[in-house]
């Protein structure tokens, strides 16, 4: 899967209540969850980006609590990955089940700027950045969750081995 876009860049420890505050956890409507994705640390940057765009992390990426919310609500701005130094273990893992691409990237990270554009190849670990002409060698996601995100998470990724829909007219 190859993933292009420009670069939205954050810095080290953003949380899950930074990246979706706790009190939209009870929205189930994607659109409005991702319509407040940000907004505490970079007001106004969700109607900047475009479908496919790049979100670039430091380190400890997603910490906080366990909210699959927030990688949802990423994903439903438009964001087609993520990359950071590192991630707290829940959040990557959400990310995945909800079909956002993440991959770690410290220089990558940590090289980026602002509106570089940056090319991504979650098959082979590939990370170029167009912008600066640098690339970074990252390891692939593994074959099951680049299946699991291909598919667009993991309920599209079961209902698709089972044959039928988990949660009949429903995305997850």
């Amino acid at each position: 899967m190859i993933l292009k876009g420009t670069v939205w860049k954050l810095q080290d420890n953003i949380s899950t209540d930074e990246i979706l505050p706790g009190k939209y956890m009870g929205l189930t409507d994607y659109s409005q969850l991702a319509s407040h994705a940000l907004e505490g640390v970079a007001p106004g940057l969700i109607e900047q980006i475009g479908s496919g765009d790049i979100l670039v992390g430091g380190r400890n990426f997603g910490t906080g609590s366990s909210r699959q919310q927030a990688p949802i609500a990423l994903r439903e701005a438009g964001f087609g990955a993520v990359i950071a130094a590192s991630f707290a273990r829940i959040f990557f893992r959400n990310s995945i089940n909800v079909g956002l691409p993440v991959l770690f990237s410290a220089a990558a990270s940590e090289e980026a700027h602002q509106k570089d554009l940056i090319e991504i190849d979650t098959e082979v670990g590939l990370i170029r950045n167009i912008t600066q002409k640098k690339e970074y060698s990252v390891s692939p996601l593994p074959g099951f969750a680049r299946e699991i995100v291909m598919a667009g998470g993991l309920l599209e990724y079961a209902s698709r081995r089972l044959g039928q829909p988990l949660v009949p007219g429903e995305r997850q």
